[in-house]
């Protein structure tokens, strides 16, 4: 089988380095490295990545470069997957790029020393998967907690409203609470009635739903 080819850009070259090591270590093939935007966008076009992991603040003004070139790859190559990296938890860049598709998610740089769950992240998206950093979810809750439309919901089905919005289905919910799926099924069912959020086949659809709700409220 084909390795994931992967590109990466980040201007902080030790992380870039050490990034590029892992993946490769990991059974990805890292096709090239970047520092900004237009020259992330340069390898793209060259080499047609099957998945991209950007910085969202890059050179020359440290602010929304990576995403604007995220948001430029998605328009230009909408097959490739994107993986966003950010130090701190940007609520409004995160629900840009995350409503643009499948194959794409959102971490905090944090998530990268745990080196099973960051390659399993990557898997994922490569997939055409969706992954929020679980900070992200938790940010959009707090924010919202003095008219907080989850009020509806126990304490269990926050926890698996928390965990489907990662993305992860309803067998990996199952494993992490340590329930049975019929169990989460249940759960989700009860969780989309009470928000009125119709239910839809694939996890994608489902994480759009709820991070759309909750941004719209």
């Amino acid at each position: 089988m084909s390795r994931t080819r992967v590109a990466i850009a980040d201007d902080d070259v030790l992380l870039r380095e050490g990034l590029a090591s892992l993946l490769e270590r990991s059974g990805f093939e890292v096709v090239g490295q970047a520092g900004n935007g237009p020259g992330l966008l340069a390898l793209v076009r060259q080499h047609l990545p099957d998945l991209v992991i950007i910085d969202i603040r890059m050179p020359p003004g440290h602010s929304t470069e990576g995403l604007d070139v995220a948001q430029a790859i998605r328009q230009e190559r909408p097959q490739t997957a994107i993986l966003l990296l950010s130090a701190h938890v940007e609520v409004e860049h995160a629900m840009q790029i995350l409503g643009s598709g499948q194959g794409v998610g959102y971490l905090l740089k944090s998530r990268v020393t745990d080196v099973d769950e960051f390659v399993e992240t990557l898997e994922r998206v490569a997939r055409g998967g969706s992954v929020v950093d679980p900070a992200l979810v938790k940010e959009l809750v707090d924010s919202r907690h003095r008219h907080d439309p989850l009020a509806v919901l126990t304490e269990r089905e926050r926890e698996v409203l928390a965990l489907v919005a990662e993305g992860r289905s309803n067998a990996g919910v199952a494993r992490q609470l340590w329930v049975t799926e019929g169990t989460v099924e249940k759960h989700v069912r009860s969780i989309l009635t009470k928000l009125q959020l119709p239910e839809a086949d694939d996890d994608h659809r489902r994480v759009l739903a709820v991070l759309t709700y909750l941004e719209g409220r």
